[in-house]
């Protein structure tokens, strides 16, 4: 008996490589929550300024070098008040790729909230996003503008769960409707794209209408900078470049309306 269980010790020391954290694991170590954490950032240090800088960034994937020269552009900068991360934040959803994400974003020196991509999904990839970031919905105020980010990654629930859902839209339409009297609305996939539910692309349009002051929409999965009107009307789309693309937008809001720029870096 003795000599089994040595000899069993010895096979588990000679494999420890094999015995690893699977690639899929949830159980993070380091912050978690961190939407929440920095949207208390956001609205505690930012107010109600006259003057609104907001940066975007998307699809950073596993372009870290990439990612990292972004996050020190926008670290040039002192007029940012905080940044958007559009989604996508990992390639294929590992929890390996989300700690290396949220270490990079991290040295952002002004207050970050990240959406969920569709790559964000893969495996338990989206069980990580919650753990780390939070839920998959969400929104904040600030200056009077209600941000809110949506989950428009419709085909990895094979078209089975709510998305986009518009029972969360419709509740944020009049949520805190005293703080705010116009909205911005942020996005991983935008409506015709292969990953948004097409199906309910005309009832997500007739959605929007109904938020106050709706000024735009923004998005990133199409990895260009774009300005599209998908709807052939006067809601533009705004679309966000890749990591690999070396561009992020800026937009600047006053209360007279909004001014944005693409920003190389």
């Amino acid at each position: 008996m003795k000599h089994h269980l040595l000899l069993l010790t010895m096979l588990l020391a000679s494999c420890s490589d094999v015995f690893d954290i699977h690639p899929y694991d949830v159980n993070f170590k380091g912050e978690k929550s961190i939407n929440e954490h920095q949207i208390e950032k956001i609205e505690n240090q930012i107010g109600d300024k006259d003057t609104l800088r907001v940066a975007f960034i998307s699809d950073t994937h596993t372009w870290y070098t990439e990612t990292k020269a972004g996050v020190a552009a926008l670290n040039k900068r002192t007029d940012i008040d905080f940044v958007v991360h559009c989604g996508d934040i990992t390639d294929t959803g590992t929890s390996k790729e989300f700690e290396i994400a949220r270490n990079i974003l991290d040295d952002i020196r002004v207050p970050y909230v990240t959406l969920i991509g569709n790559h964000d999904f893969l495996g338990t990839g989206d069980q990580s996003y919650q753990v780390i970031y939070g839920q998959m919905d969400f929104s904040f105020i600030v200056s009077r503008i209600k941000f809110v980010c949506l989950n428009t990654n419709a085909t990895e629930y094979d078209y089975i769960a709510a998305v986009p859902n518009f029972d969360f839209m419709e509740t944020e339409i009049t949520k805190d409707s005293a703080l705010f009297d116009r909205t911005v609305l942020v996005m991983h996939a935008p409506p015709y794209s292969d990953q948004f539910n097409n199906n309910v692309c005309k009832a997500f349009r007739k959605y929007l209408d109904f938020f106050p002051n709706l000024m735009f929409c923004v998005y990133g999965h199409n990895h260009k900078t774009a300005l599209s009107y998908f709807y052939n009307d006067d809601l533009p789309f705004y679309g966000v470049g890749s990591a690999e693309k070396r561009q992020y937008r800026i937009f600047t809001f006053t209360k007279d309306g909004y001014d944005e720029e693409v920003v190389d870096f």
